[in-house]
């Protein structure tokens, strides 16, 4: 008898248990603000939308979103998302900082994620990303499919973060070949830089008369037009952040993925499952936060050879028998 009660009571507090760790998986009300661009960028927002999605998705839970016109909505988003009871909120890009930590100091038992930033706050989770990693690859890449000797790069915003994209680019197009020449141009130096594809197209079409015949776009919306002027000029692009491969197939030699859409995803699933914790994640190579794209978008484009050379490159820098140099480490690239 004796016996009996005692494994009715186990099971009882396993029901228990169980309904209590289903409460708790679904007792969160997560948000996301989303850096300038929207988050139908195609690009940076986008991945972190398609992160989002995918927790809906799975989860049912509804995920407040906004988008910002200009950046002084961003402390107004926060602090209206915190008052409202959100909790997790992912700020998205690192020109949300500032605002971020504001309203985190105020909302102290608010979780808050931020991407591409790092604020060191006992709830703040901050991810950073090595760029340099991805963009040595996918300039080694652009090297070894060059035929001029010539490739391009057109940045966004003209500030250290995209400078370190730059960086890695060159550093990876000239471990392929030491004399090739790299044209670089930056959109502008004020948010808007993010938004401006016609900007993009003409910087791109500029490189392309000057004989560059591959160019890397990290310029966030400003991309799309880079993308459409290699494919209206029969030349390769290199998109950046999402897997831009599908946008132009023929024309994409690949693209430098920036895995903020698992960010999104787990930070909400981690908040939901009891497990979120803050602090700082850099993610490169060897975390899986970066890699270039190959599918069957661009599989016509990479052949065996030219695949098994960049992902030596890739299992060298992950070992660490090759390291790729931190634009934002100095302020300066080694390779310019």
């Amino acid at each position: 008898m004796k016996r009996d009660v005692m494994r009715w009571i186990a099971i009882l507090a396993a029901v228990v248990g169980a309904v209590g760790a289903a409460h708790a998986q679904t007792a969160i009300k997560p948000a996301v603000v989303y850096g300038m661009g929207g988050k139908f960028d195609k690009s940076f927002n986008e991945g972190v939308h398609q992160g989002v999605t995918k927790f809906k998705t799975e989860t049912k839970i509804d995920v407040t979103e906004f988008e910002s016109n200009n950046e002084t909505q961003f402390e107004q988003a926060h602090r209206r998302f915190a008052q409202r009871g959100q909790d997790p909120i992912i700020g998205v890009g690192f020109s949300q900082a500032v605002a971020l930590e504001k309203i985190a100091k105020e909302f102290p038992k608010v979780r808050f994620t931020i991407i591409d930033s790092k604020v060191d706050l006992p709830n703040v989770q901050s991810v950073l990303f090595k760029e340099q990693e991805g963009s040595f690859l996918v300039g080694y890449l652009a090297a070894l499919a060059s035929k001029s000797g010539k490739i391009g790069f057109v940045g966004g915003m003209d500030i250290p973060l995209i400078r370190r994209f730059a960086c890695g680019y060159v550093q990876g197009a000239r471990h392929a070949n030491a004399k090739i020449e790299v044209i670089q141009n930056m959109t502008g130096t004020t948010p808007a830089a993010w938004n401006d594809p016609g900007r993009g197209a003409e910087l791109a079409k500029g490189q392309f008369d000057r004989g560059v015949d591959v160019i890397y776009a990290a310029a966030g919306g400003t991309g799309i037009g880079v993308l459409q002027a290699a494919k209206d000029r029969d030349k390769l692009a290199i998109g950046v952040d999402s897997n831009q491969n599908h946008l132009h197939p023929g024309t994409m030699l690949t693209s430098m993925v920036k895995r903020v859409d698992l960010v999104a995803y787990q930070s909400f699933q981690a908040a939901r499952g009891g497990t979120w914790k803050p602090g700082l994640e850099v993610l490169g190579l060897k975390e899986g936060g970066v890699d270039w794209a190959l599918d069957q978008n661009n599989a016509t484009l990479i052949t065996d050879a030219i695949k098994a050379k960049v992902e030596q490159a890739k299992a060298d820098i992950v070992s660490g028998k090759m390291t790729v140099h931190d634009y934002m480490s100095s302020n300066s690239c080694p390779q310019q």
